[in-house]
């Protein structure tokens, strides 16, 4: 594997933690808490950090997220919990993920078991994909005590955290996150798709609720762009990591899209290296979607960034591109086209109740026994808020299955 392809961002060692945690005002009443999507409670575990208890911090995170030590390298923390620092009144928050990440690391080289079955419940449970949201509520089901099977149409559990770059989330992590829930009991059934090797309606009968948590599987695409030299940002990035960043790419590169996975597809261009990449973005540099350390990552790989234009006719390899905001056109001409403008639900899974982003209440859809959950309900389409999600999708399916289990419908 590259070691440029691999090289992730610098973490603390004790040292560098202590001194870290040490900033920390300890609030009662901690905005950083309150500002975590998946409830993970930065300020307990970063307290008991501060008294060097860090298997206490270990315990706090692992019982509000049993994707800990994944959202602690993605998770963007500028958005969420280090925007409400209290710290950041007087110089700079506080490193909430690499404070995470140190403790959950710390946890996987101690052995730590703190995930455990802790009852037995009647009631089967089916997940359809094992995304972020669908690990996440198959966890928290197993170990209230009931019998989860989990199906995915790939032949690894992960979903869209097989997409992201090894610099960002290292395989290792994603499969030690995995073999932990896997190891409670959860029942893996892998490459059975539903809605081609098993009916949404075969698993209506077979299960007590169904959770379908497929997530944006499906890559959007502009109409204009069609051809053997253009392809979409996922389909990229899976392959790249599927082949340990050995895959060839021609020199010239030309990105559309100024979102997160735009930075990863520009930055994993140049990590496997790529000389030429040049990434368009239909917004303003001021609007960009990007997160602000995903651009500057980008920025540190010398990707050349072009803000503004819009793509408006792509013929023999040559874009044309017209601003947006002033009177001229950019033409370029690229060995390689790669789309990151979006993903959207991939209805191929023949499942009706997908049709557009689902609208439920409490995750239910309509009167069935089917519940919706992850990116394709409303919401953040973040790994960490997917992990909010899981956990209340867990919530509402265990009231429902108790409810039928206490005679009520």
């Amino acid at each position: 594997m590259s070691k440029k392809y691999t090289s992730t961002k610098k973490g603390f060692d004790y040292s560098t933690l202590s001194e870290e945690v040490s900033r920390c005002l300890l609030c009662l009443d901690a905005p950083c808490s309150k500002m975590c999507p998946a409830s993970t409670d930065p300020a307990k575990f970063i307290r008991s950090v501060r008294f060097k208890n860090l298997q206490g911090a270990a315990e706090t995170i692992r019982e509000n997220n049993a994707l800990g030590s994944i959202c602690a390298r993605v998770c963007p923390t500028e958005k969420y919990c280090q925007l409400g620092c209290t710290r950041s009144g007087i110089d700079r928050p506080i490193e909430i993920g690499l404070i995470q990440q140190y403790v959950t690391d710390f946890e996987r080289e101690k052995g730590m078991e703190i995930l455990k079955v802790s009852s037995s419940k009647d009631g089967k449970i089916a997940i359809v994909g094992s995304g972020p949201a669908g690990l996440e509520s198959a966890a928290l089901l197993r170990m209230k005590g009931y019998s989860v099977d989990i199906y995915e149409k790939e032949s690894k559990l992960g979903g869209y955290l097989r997409v992201i770059p090894e610099y960002r989330l290292p395989s290792s992590i994603i499969d030690y996150e995995i073999k932990r829930i896997t190891d409670l009991g959860v029942n893996v059934k892998l490459k059975k798709e539903v809605g081609k090797d098993i009916s949404l309606a075969d698993l209506k009968k077979k299960y007590d609720a169904v959770i379908v948590a497929v997530g944006y599987s499906a890559s959007k695409t502009l109409p204009m762009f069609k051809g053997d030299k253009v392809m979409s940002a996922t389909a990229f990035l899976r392959e790249v990591k599927a082949k340990k960043g050995k895959y060839e790419v021609p020199d010239n590169v030309v990105v559309i899209g100024g979102g997160d996975v735009a930075m990863d597809v520009s930055t994993t261009l140049k990590k496997i290296g790529v000389t030429n990449v040049t990434d368009v973005i239909y917004e303003k540099n001021e609007e960009l979607l990007a997160s602000k350390e995903e651009l500057q990552y980008a920025r540190d790989n010398n990707v050349s960034l072009i803000d503004g234009y819009k793509p408006t006719a792509y013929k023999d390899g040559v874009i044309t591109f017209k601003s947006r905001f002033i009177d001229a056109t950019l033409k370029i001409k690229a060995d390689l086209v790669i789309l990151a403008v979006g993903q959207k639900i991939d209805n191929a899974l023949s499942l009706p109740v997908i049709e557009n982003e689902v609208d439920v209440k409490n995750y239910r859809v309509k009167d069935s026994n089917v519940f919706a959950v992850g990116d394709i309900t409303s919401g953040d389409k973040t790994v960490v808020y997917a992990v909010r999600k899981g956990k209340e999708v867990a919530f509402y399916v265990d009231k429902y299955l108790s409810s039928l289990q206490g005679g009520k419908k």
